[in-house]
């Protein structure tokens, strides 16, 4: 005969003490998740006062770029109150940290009839970060420049990275990988440093040629990795010069007039619009 099973005795009710500090334990993950949201949202709406307050603080770029999301969004609406802060969005186009440059570049393409915007962004082409530079030469593009044309080819093509560091290369992405700006594309064993330094890649875009083997010796300035370009800014390239773009193009834009696995139609169908367009504006 089985033995039936023993009986349980009743759970005991949670404490008040224990129940208070449950609820304050909530409350404080919903704040907590609340003040992330803030903190990294861009579509919170800032004040002038707050929007002075972030541009005057360098040290806190996430504000900064709060801040650019904001203008850009007035300048659409027409608000014309927001030409009080241009000085300090060109400042902004010679700060150290390159995301910033990227992003004011940007931004100053949305008001083309501003001078200085256009002054500064004719000086950025000449920015040691790529994304800066391509961001400035298709900001030109709003303001009928076409200064920036061979960097706009330049991002239908190749791009050679270069290692900033000197010591012992360390492989670690593989061919036909796929990378954003900032990816982690190898490391250089540094003499007398402890851990290793990082190539990181300044663009996105496909591994297309790693020209080191694991093990090489490597110096500062070396070509170590071969880019492919991305499939964004081939597509923002290829609008740029439906614009600008003169019959000698058409060799670099013919690679991307047919669909691929990296280049889908939509690339394909801009780049036979741009060809279109570059053979009629030769024509008259």
């Amino acid at each position: 005969m089985s033995q039936s099973p023993a009986p349980t005795s009743p759970e005991k009710p949670m404490s008040r003490r224990a129940t208070l500090m449950v609820s304050l334990l909530s409350v404080l993950i919903v704040v907590m998740v609340y003040l992330f949201w803030q903190g990294t949202w861009f579509g919170r709406e800032l004040t002038d006062e707050k929007i002075s307050e972030y541009l005057a603080d360098g040290d806190k770029p996430r504000n900064a770029q709060h801040v650019i999301a904001q203008i850009s969004e007035r300048i659409s609406q027409g608000d014309e109150s927001v030409k009080k802060w241009y000085p300090r969005i060109v400042a902004l186009a010679d700060h150290p940290l390159a995301q910033l440059r990227v992003n004011a570049a940007w931004l100053m393409g949305q008001d083309n009839e501003f001078g200085q915007f256009h002054e500064k962004l004719k000086q950025m082409l000449g920015d040691s970060d790529p994304l800066v530079r391509r961001n400035a030469a298709l900001s030109l593009i709003r303001f009928k420049d076409e200064s920036g044309r061979q960097e706009l080819l330049g991002m239908l093509g190749n791009h050679t990275v270069h290692s900033p560091h000197t010591g012992v290369f360390k492989e670690f992405l593989e061919v036909e990988d796929v990378v954003d700006d900032g990816t982690l594309l190898a490391r250089v064993e540094v003499q007398g440093q402890e851990e290793p330094a990082e190539v990181r890649s300044p663009l996105p875009g496909i591994v297309k040629k790693r020209l080191l083997e694991d093990g090489a010796e490597v110096n500062t300035g070396d070509a170590v990795l071969v880019l492919g370009p991305d499939a964004t800014h081939v597509y923002e390239a290829l609008r740029a010069l439906y614009l600008v773009g003169k019959p000698g193009d058409v060799d670099s834009i013919r690679p991307f007039l047919q669909p691929t696995e990296n280049f889908p139609e939509n690339v394909a169908r801009q780049a036979r619009l741009t060809v279109e367009m570059i053979r009629e504006r030769r024509k008259q």
